[in-house]
Protein backbone atom coordinates (compact mmCIF):
# COMPACT_ATOMS: atom_id res chain seq x y z
CA UNK A 1 0.00 0.00 0.00
CA UNK A 2 1.10 3.58 -0.49
CA UNK A 3 0.79 6.77 1.46
CA UNK A 4 -2.26 8.74 0.60
CA UNK A 5 -0.49 12.06 1.25
CA UNK A 6 1.75 12.33 -0.76
CA UNK A 7 2.12 9.25 -2.97
CA UNK A 8 5.87 9.57 -3.41
CA UNK A 9 6.65 7.62 -0.25
CA UNK A 10 5.38 4.47 1.39
CA UNK A 11 3.95 4.32 4.86
CA UNK A 12 4.57 1.44 7.26
CA UNK A 13 1.48 -0.47 8.32
CA UNK A 14 1.42 1.15 11.76
CA UNK A 15 1.36 4.70 10.36
CA UNK A 16 -1.31 3.82 7.82
CA UNK A 17 -3.57 2.32 10.46
CA UNK A 18 -5.98 5.22 10.55
CA UNK A 19 -6.35 6.08 6.88
CA UNK A 20 -9.87 4.72 6.84
CA UNK A 21 -12.72 4.28 9.24
CA UNK A 22 -13.82 0.80 10.14
CA UNK A 23 -17.23 1.89 9.20
CA UNK A 24 -18.51 7.24 5.82
CA UNK A 25 -33.75 28.98 20.29
CA UNK A 26 -35.91 28.76 22.49
CA UNK A 27 -35.69 28.85 26.21
CA UNK A 28 -38.41 27.17 28.23
CA UNK A 29 -41.49 28.60 26.59
CA UNK A 30 -44.11 30.38 28.66
CA UNK A 31 -47.64 29.03 28.76
CA UNK A 32 -48.91 32.03 26.81
CA UNK A 33 -46.92 30.95 23.77
CA UNK A 34 -47.92 27.33 24.17
CA UNK A 35 -51.53 28.43 24.22
CA UNK A 36 -50.96 30.52 21.11
CA UNK A 37 -50.58 27.37 19.09
CA UNK A 38 -46.83 26.98 18.71
CA UNK A 39 -47.10 23.23 18.65
CA UNK A 40 -46.98 20.57 16.00
CA UNK A 41 -47.55 16.90 16.68
CA UNK A 42 -44.84 14.58 15.44
CA UNK A 43 -46.94 11.46 15.46
CA UNK A 44 -44.34 9.16 14.01
CA UNK A 45 -41.34 10.33 16.02
CA UNK A 46 -39.29 7.42 17.32
CA UNK A 47 -38.39 9.44 20.37
CA UNK A 48 -41.68 10.22 22.03
CA UNK A 49 -45.29 11.10 21.45
CA UNK A 50 -44.65 14.65 22.60
CA UNK A 51 -45.61 17.72 20.59
CA UNK A 52 -42.39 19.52 19.64
CA UNK A 53 -43.03 23.25 19.53
CA UNK A 54 -41.25 25.75 17.33
CA UNK A 55 -40.93 29.49 17.15
CA UNK A 56 -39.59 32.00 14.66
CA UNK A 57 -35.89 32.54 15.20
CA UNK A 58 -36.55 36.06 16.46
CA UNK A 59 -38.20 34.54 19.55
CA UNK A 60 -35.29 32.24 20.36
CA UNK A 61 -33.38 33.73 23.26
CA UNK A 62 -30.09 33.15 25.00
CA UNK A 63 -30.03 31.01 28.11
CA UNK A 64 -31.48 32.50 31.28
CA UNK A 65 -30.10 31.76 34.71
CA UNK A 66 -32.65 29.12 35.65
CA UNK A 67 -31.84 26.52 32.96
CA UNK A 68 -29.59 23.61 33.83
CA UNK A 69 -27.98 22.96 30.44
CA UNK A 70 -28.12 24.86 27.18
CA UNK A 71 -28.21 22.67 24.06
CA UNK A 72 -27.56 24.29 20.68
CA UNK A 73 -28.88 22.43 17.63
CA UNK A 74 -27.75 23.44 14.13
CA UNK A 75 -29.56 21.80 11.23
CA UNK A 76 -31.22 22.63 7.94
CA UNK A 77 -34.55 24.41 7.57
CA UNK A 78 -37.55 22.26 6.78
CA UNK A 79 -40.04 25.04 6.13
CA UNK A 80 -43.22 23.87 4.43
CA UNK A 81 -41.66 20.46 3.80
CA UNK A 82 -41.50 19.73 7.52
CA UNK A 83 -45.18 20.61 7.79
CA UNK A 84 -46.04 18.39 4.81
CA UNK A 85 -43.96 15.50 6.15
CA UNK A 86 -43.67 15.65 9.95
CA UNK A 87 -41.17 12.76 9.87
CA UNK A 88 -38.53 15.26 8.71
CA UNK A 89 -36.71 15.16 12.03
CA UNK A 90 -33.46 16.64 10.76
CA UNK A 91 -34.88 20.16 10.47
CA UNK A 92 -35.01 23.20 12.68
CA UNK A 93 -38.79 22.87 12.98
CA UNK A 94 -38.94 19.34 14.32
CA UNK A 95 -35.65 19.55 16.19
CA UNK A 96 -34.93 15.81 16.29
CA UNK A 97 -37.91 15.46 18.62
CA UNK A 98 -35.86 16.82 21.53
CA UNK A 99 -37.59 20.00 22.64
CA UNK A 100 -40.26 18.82 25.07
CA UNK A 101 -38.00 16.12 26.49
CA UNK A 102 -35.30 18.70 27.28
CA UNK A 103 -37.61 21.45 28.48
CA UNK A 104 -39.45 19.08 30.81
CA UNK A 105 -36.11 18.58 32.56
CA UNK A 106 -35.47 22.32 32.81
CA UNK A 107 -32.91 22.45 30.01
CA UNK A 108 -32.86 24.89 27.09
CA UNK A 109 -32.86 23.97 23.41
CA UNK A 110 -31.75 26.61 20.91
CA UNK A 111 -32.22 25.71 17.25
CA UNK A 112 -30.94 27.48 14.16
CA UNK A 113 -29.88 26.95 10.56
CA UNK A 114 -27.99 30.26 10.48
CA UNK A 115 -24.36 29.18 10.80
CA UNK A 116 -22.14 31.22 8.49
CA UNK A 117 -19.99 34.06 9.79
CA UNK A 118 -19.37 35.81 13.09
CA UNK A 119 -22.82 37.39 13.11
CA UNK A 120 -24.63 34.09 12.62
CA UNK A 121 -27.06 32.78 15.22
CA UNK A 122 -24.90 29.67 15.63
CA UNK A 123 -21.83 31.73 16.54
CA UNK A 124 -23.78 33.99 18.88
CA UNK A 125 -25.32 31.09 20.76
CA UNK A 126 -22.30 28.78 21.06
CA UNK A 127 -20.60 31.05 23.60
CA UNK A 128 -22.61 29.61 26.51
CA UNK A 129 -23.80 26.29 25.09
CA UNK A 130 -22.81 23.20 27.05
CA UNK A 131 -23.91 20.80 24.30
CA UNK A 132 -23.84 21.41 20.55
CA UNK A 133 -25.64 19.11 18.11
CA UNK A 134 -25.11 19.45 14.38
CA UNK A 135 -25.76 17.31 11.33
CA UNK A 136 -23.32 16.36 8.57
CA UNK A 137 -25.89 17.63 6.07
CA UNK A 138 -25.80 21.23 7.34
CA UNK A 139 -22.72 21.27 9.56
CA UNK A 140 -22.03 23.90 12.14
CA UNK A 141 -18.26 24.05 11.79
CA UNK A 142 -16.32 24.02 15.07
CA UNK A 143 -12.80 24.91 14.03
CA UNK A 144 -9.97 27.02 15.42
CA UNK A 145 -11.91 30.25 14.93
CA UNK A 146 -14.90 29.07 16.96
CA UNK A 147 -13.96 26.49 19.57
CA UNK A 148 -12.11 28.97 21.83
CA UNK A 149 -15.34 31.01 22.02
CA UNK A 150 -17.33 28.03 23.31
CA UNK A 151 -16.30 28.48 26.93
CA UNK A 152 -18.87 26.05 28.37
CA UNK A 153 -18.89 23.39 25.67
CA UNK A 154 -18.52 19.84 26.99
CA UNK A 155 -20.23 17.67 24.36
CA UNK A 156 -20.47 17.96 20.56
CA UNK A 157 -22.85 15.47 18.97
CA UNK A 158 -23.01 14.66 15.27
CA UNK A 159 -26.59 13.67 14.43
CA UNK A 160 -25.40 11.19 11.85
CA UNK A 161 -21.91 10.02 10.89
CA UNK A 162 -18.76 12.04 10.27
CA UNK A 163 -17.26 14.55 12.70
CA UNK A 164 -14.73 16.27 10.44
CA UNK A 165 -16.61 19.56 10.93
CA UNK A 166 -14.95 19.65 14.38
CA UNK A 167 -11.24 20.36 14.92
CA UNK A 168 -10.71 17.17 16.89
CA UNK A 169 -7.17 17.93 18.04
CA UNK A 170 -8.34 21.26 19.46
CA UNK A 171 -11.44 19.67 20.98
CA UNK A 172 -9.16 17.42 23.03
CA UNK A 173 -7.47 20.52 24.48
CA UNK A 174 -10.51 22.75 24.99
CA UNK A 175 -12.40 23.06 28.29
CA UNK A 176 -10.57 20.07 29.71
CA UNK A 177 -11.49 17.94 26.72
CA UNK A 178 -14.72 18.18 24.73
CA UNK A 179 -16.39 14.85 24.02
CA UNK A 180 -17.22 14.46 20.34
CA UNK A 181 -19.68 11.68 19.55
CA UNK A 182 -21.67 10.55 16.54
CA UNK A 183 -24.42 8.02 15.92
CA UNK A 184 -22.36 5.23 14.44
CA UNK A 185 -24.25 3.00 12.02
CA UNK A 186 -27.29 5.25 11.81
CA UNK A 187 -27.19 5.88 8.08
CA UNK A 188 -24.79 3.31 6.63
CA UNK A 189 -27.55 1.45 4.79
CA UNK A 190 -28.93 4.71 3.42
CA UNK A 191 -25.53 5.82 2.08
CA UNK A 192 -24.67 2.40 0.63
CA UNK A 193 -27.94 2.35 -1.29
CA UNK A 194 -27.24 5.85 -2.58
CA UNK A 195 -23.80 4.77 -3.82
CA UNK A 196 -25.25 1.90 -5.83
CA UNK A 197 -27.96 4.15 -7.23
CA UNK A 198 -25.41 6.76 -8.28
CA UNK A 199 -23.24 4.17 -10.02
CA UNK A 200 -26.22 2.98 -12.05
CA UNK A 201 -27.41 6.52 -12.82
CA UNK A 202 -23.99 7.37 -14.22
CA UNK A 203 -23.08 4.31 -16.25
CA UNK A 204 -26.58 4.01 -17.72
CA UNK A 205 -26.41 7.71 -18.68
CA UNK A 206 -29.76 8.25 -17.01
CA UNK A 207 -29.67 12.01 -16.38
CA UNK A 208 -29.04 13.15 -19.98
CA UNK A 209 -31.64 10.67 -21.22
CA UNK A 210 -34.23 11.98 -18.80
CA UNK A 211 -33.39 15.60 -19.65
CA UNK A 212 -33.83 14.76 -23.32
CA UNK A 213 -37.35 13.49 -22.66
CA UNK A 214 -38.17 16.60 -20.62
CA UNK A 215 -37.10 18.80 -23.52
CA UNK A 216 -39.47 16.96 -25.83
CA UNK A 217 -36.62 15.43 -27.86
CA UNK A 218 -36.15 11.81 -28.91
CA UNK A 219 -32.63 10.80 -29.92
CA UNK A 220 -31.73 7.32 -28.66
CA UNK A 221 -28.30 7.30 -30.28
CA UNK A 222 -27.30 10.52 -28.52
CA UNK A 223 -27.74 9.00 -25.06
CA UNK A 224 -26.95 5.35 -25.82
CA UNK A 225 -23.41 6.22 -26.95
CA UNK A 226 -22.48 6.83 -23.30
CA UNK A 227 -24.49 3.96 -21.76
CA UNK A 228 -22.93 0.78 -20.35
CA UNK A 229 -23.82 -2.34 -18.39
CA UNK A 230 -22.48 -2.71 -14.86
CA UNK A 231 -21.88 -6.45 -15.29
CA UNK A 232 -18.22 -7.39 -15.79
CA UNK A 233 -16.98 -3.91 -14.87
CA UNK A 234 -14.21 -3.44 -12.31
CA UNK A 235 -15.65 -1.63 -9.30
CA UNK A 236 -13.61 -0.67 -6.26
CA UNK A 237 -14.11 1.02 -2.91
CA UNK A 238 -11.62 3.20 -1.09
CA UNK A 239 -12.38 2.13 2.46
CA UNK A 240 -14.28 -1.03 3.38
CA UNK A 241 -15.84 -0.16 6.70
CA UNK A 242 -19.52 -0.23 7.50
CA UNK A 243 -20.51 1.57 4.29
CA UNK A 244 -17.86 0.20 1.96
CA UNK A 245 -18.64 -3.38 2.90
CA UNK A 246 -22.35 -2.84 2.31
CA UNK A 247 -21.62 -1.32 -1.09
CA UNK A 248 -19.64 -4.41 -2.10
CA UNK A 249 -22.36 -6.68 -0.78
CA UNK A 250 -24.97 -4.92 -2.89
CA UNK A 251 -22.76 -4.94 -5.99
CA UNK A 252 -21.93 -8.64 -5.85
CA UNK A 253 -25.17 -9.74 -7.63
CA UNK A 254 -24.24 -7.50 -10.58
CA UNK A 255 -21.32 -9.84 -11.34
CA UNK A 256 -18.68 -7.14 -11.17
CA UNK A 257 -14.99 -7.60 -10.46
CA UNK A 258 -14.81 -6.13 -6.93
CA UNK A 259 -11.69 -4.48 -5.47
CA UNK A 260 -11.02 -2.62 -2.25
CA UNK A 261 -8.22 -0.71 -0.55
CA UNK A 262 -8.06 -0.28 3.20
CA UNK A 263 -5.39 -0.27 5.89
CA UNK A 264 -7.10 -3.24 7.52
CA UNK A 265 -7.83 -6.23 5.26
CA UNK A 266 -11.09 -8.07 5.49
CA UNK A 267 -10.91 -11.55 6.92
CA UNK A 268 -10.34 -14.29 4.37
CA UNK A 269 -13.85 -15.56 5.00
CA UNK A 270 -15.45 -12.11 4.52
CA UNK A 271 -13.44 -11.41 1.35
CA UNK A 272 -14.50 -14.74 -0.11
CA UNK A 273 -18.11 -14.10 0.87
CA UNK A 274 -18.11 -10.73 -0.88
CA UNK A 275 -15.93 -11.90 -3.76
CA UNK A 276 -13.55 -8.95 -3.45
CA UNK A 277 -9.79 -8.47 -3.72
CA UNK A 278 -7.49 -6.24 -1.63
CA UNK A 279 -5.26 -4.05 -3.82
CA UNK A 280 -2.89 -1.12 -3.37
CA UNK A 281 -4.16 2.43 -3.76
CA UNK A 282 -2.37 2.82 -7.10
CA UNK A 283 -3.85 -0.44 -8.36
CA UNK A 284 -7.29 0.74 -7.32
CA UNK A 285 -6.84 3.92 -9.34
CA UNK A 286 -5.47 2.16 -12.40
CA UNK A 287 -7.83 -0.81 -12.59
CA UNK A 288 -11.27 0.51 -11.67
CA UNK A 289 -13.98 1.36 -14.17
CA UNK A 290 -15.93 2.70 -11.19
CA UNK A 291 -14.33 3.88 -7.94
CA UNK A 292 -16.37 4.81 -4.88
CA UNK A 293 -14.95 6.74 -1.93
CA UNK A 294 -16.07 5.42 1.47
CA UNK A 295 -13.43 6.67 3.92
CA UNK A 296 -13.37 9.54 6.44
CA UNK A 297 -11.85 12.95 5.86
CA UNK A 298 -8.71 13.70 7.85
CA UNK A 299 -5.17 14.91 7.20
CA UNK A 300 -4.20 11.81 5.20
CA UNK A 301 -7.23 11.86 2.88
CA UNK A 302 -7.78 15.59 2.43
CA UNK A 303 -7.42 16.58 -1.26
CA UNK A 304 -6.49 12.98 -2.05
CA UNK A 305 -8.21 13.00 -5.42
CA UNK A 306 -6.17 15.78 -6.97
CA UNK A 307 -5.11 16.11 -10.61
CA UNK A 308 -2.12 13.78 -10.16
CA UNK A 309 -4.10 10.90 -8.69
CA UNK A 310 -7.04 11.43 -11.01
CA UNK A 311 -4.60 11.18 -13.92
CA UNK A 312 -3.76 7.64 -12.75
CA UNK A 313 -7.37 6.58 -13.08
CA UNK A 314 -8.50 4.66 -16.14
CA UNK A 315 -9.59 7.02 -18.96
CA UNK A 316 -13.38 7.09 -19.13
CA UNK A 317 -13.83 5.82 -15.56
CA UNK A 318 -16.37 6.99 -12.99
CA UNK A 319 -15.78 8.44 -9.52
CA UNK A 320 -18.42 8.34 -6.76
CA UNK A 321 -18.08 10.33 -3.53
CA UNK A 322 -20.57 10.11 -0.69
CA UNK A 323 -17.84 10.44 1.96
CA UNK A 324 -16.72 14.07 2.24
CA UNK A 325 -16.22 16.91 -0.22
CA UNK A 326 -12.77 17.68 1.15
CA UNK A 327 -11.38 14.34 -0.05
CA UNK A 328 -11.41 15.59 -3.64
CA UNK A 329 -10.10 18.79 -5.23
CA UNK A 330 -13.27 20.09 -6.85
CA UNK A 331 -11.62 22.02 -9.67
CA UNK A 332 -9.46 19.03 -10.59
CA UNK A 333 -12.44 16.68 -10.70
CA UNK A 334 -14.39 19.21 -12.79
CA UNK A 335 -11.47 19.55 -15.22
CA UNK A 336 -11.14 15.77 -15.56
CA UNK A 337 -14.87 15.47 -16.21
CA UNK A 338 -14.87 18.23 -18.81
CA UNK A 339 -11.88 16.69 -20.61
CA UNK A 340 -13.51 13.27 -20.64
CA UNK A 341 -10.80 11.60 -18.58
CA UNK A 342 -13.58 11.00 -16.07
CA UNK A 343 -16.78 9.89 -17.78
CA UNK A 344 -18.76 10.76 -14.68
CA UNK A 345 -18.68 12.08 -11.14
CA UNK A 346 -21.51 11.70 -8.68
CA UNK A 347 -22.36 11.85 -5.04
CA UNK A 348 -23.77 14.25 -2.49
CA UNK A 349 -20.89 15.78 -0.52
CA UNK A 350 -19.40 19.25 -0.99
CA UNK A 351 -17.04 21.60 0.79
CA UNK A 352 -18.15 23.79 2.33
CA UNK A 353 -21.80 22.97 2.78
CA UNK A 354 -24.12 24.33 1.52
CA UNK A 355 -22.16 24.52 -1.74
CA UNK A 356 -21.65 27.96 -3.26
CA UNK A 357 -23.89 28.72 -6.25
CA UNK A 358 -20.81 28.78 -8.49
CA UNK A 359 -19.28 25.55 -7.16
CA UNK A 360 -17.69 23.89 -10.23
CA UNK A 361 -19.30 20.50 -9.59
CA UNK A 362 -22.80 21.92 -9.82
CA UNK A 363 -22.49 22.23 -13.60
CA UNK A 364 -19.40 20.33 -14.82
CA UNK A 365 -20.20 17.76 -17.53
CA UNK A 366 -18.31 15.42 -19.82
CA UNK A 367 -17.83 16.22 -23.55
CA UNK A 368 -21.15 14.53 -24.36
CA UNK A 369 -23.09 16.78 -21.98
CA UNK A 370 -23.59 14.22 -19.21
CA UNK A 371 -21.68 12.53 -16.43
CA UNK A 372 -22.88 14.68 -13.53
CA UNK A 373 -24.89 12.96 -10.79
CA UNK A 374 -24.42 15.44 -7.94
CA UNK A 375 -27.20 16.17 -5.44
CA UNK A 376 -27.38 18.03 -2.11
CA UNK A 377 -26.03 16.12 0.88
CA UNK A 378 -28.97 13.77 1.27
CA UNK A 379 -27.78 10.17 1.08
CA UNK A 380 -27.65 9.71 4.85
CA UNK A 381 -30.78 11.63 5.73
CA UNK A 382 -33.59 9.50 4.37
CA UNK A 383 -36.63 9.43 6.62
CA UNK A 384 -35.57 6.00 7.88
CA UNK A 385 -32.06 7.26 8.66
CA UNK A 386 -33.44 10.35 10.38
CA UNK A 387 -35.32 8.19 12.84
CA UNK A 388 -32.17 6.22 13.62
CA UNK A 389 -29.90 9.22 14.15
CA UNK A 390 -32.59 11.06 16.15
CA UNK A 391 -32.85 8.10 18.52
CA UNK A 392 -29.07 7.85 18.74
CA UNK A 393 -28.66 11.56 19.41
CA UNK A 394 -31.14 11.37 22.27
CA UNK A 395 -29.33 8.35 23.72
CA UNK A 396 -26.00 10.20 23.71
CA UNK A 397 -27.62 13.27 25.24
CA UNK A 398 -29.33 11.16 27.91
CA UNK A 399 -26.01 9.56 28.80
CA UNK A 400 -24.48 13.00 29.28
CA UNK A 401 -27.36 14.62 31.16
CA UNK A 402 -27.69 11.67 33.52
CA UNK A 403 -24.07 12.04 34.53
CA UNK A 404 -23.41 8.39 33.72
CA UNK A 405 -21.48 9.10 30.53
CA UNK A 406 -22.07 5.49 29.58
CA UNK A 407 -21.81 6.12 25.85
CA UNK A 408 -21.62 3.35 23.28
CA UNK A 409 -17.86 3.01 22.68
CA UNK A 410 -18.37 2.96 18.91
CA UNK A 411 -20.06 6.38 19.06
CA UNK A 412 -17.08 8.15 20.63
CA UNK A 413 -14.62 10.06 18.44
CA UNK A 414 -12.71 11.98 21.13
CA UNK A 415 -13.34 11.62 24.85
CA UNK A 416 -11.57 12.69 28.04
CA UNK A 417 -8.93 14.60 26.12
CA UNK A 418 -7.85 11.84 23.74
CA UNK A 419 -8.97 9.96 20.66
CA UNK A 420 -11.37 7.08 21.15
CA UNK A 421 -11.09 5.83 17.57
CA UNK A 422 -8.42 5.13 14.99
CA UNK A 423 -10.54 6.54 12.15
CA UNK A 424 -9.24 10.13 12.09
CA UNK A 425 -5.50 10.01 11.47
CA UNK A 426 -2.44 7.83 11.74
CA UNK A 427 -1.40 8.92 15.24
CA UNK A 428 -4.70 8.15 16.90
CA UNK A 429 -5.93 5.33 19.09
CA UNK A 430 -4.92 1.96 17.70
CA UNK A 431 -7.23 -0.40 19.54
Amino acid sequence: MVSLRPLSRSLPIASRAALFSTCSAASARPASLRAAGFANKLSTSPLSSAKPRFLPSSMRALTTAREKVKVLLCTYDGGQHAKDVPELLGTTENELGLRKWLEDQGHTLVTTSDKEGVDSKFEQELVDAEVIITTPFHPGYLKKDRLPKAKKLKLAITAGIGSDHVDLDLANKTNGGITVAEVTGSNVVSVAEHVVMTILVLIRNFVPAHEQVERGDWDVAAVAKQEYDLENKVVGTLGVGRIGERVLRRLKPFNCKLLYHDYQPLSTEKAEELGCELVSFDDLLERCDVLTINCPLHSETEDLFNKDNIAKMKPGSYLINTARGGIIVAKDVAAALESGHLAGYGGDVWYPQPAAPNHPLRTAKNPFGGGNAMVPHMSGTSLDAQKRYAEGTKAILQSYLSGKHDYRPEDLIVHKGSYATRAYGNDKKTS
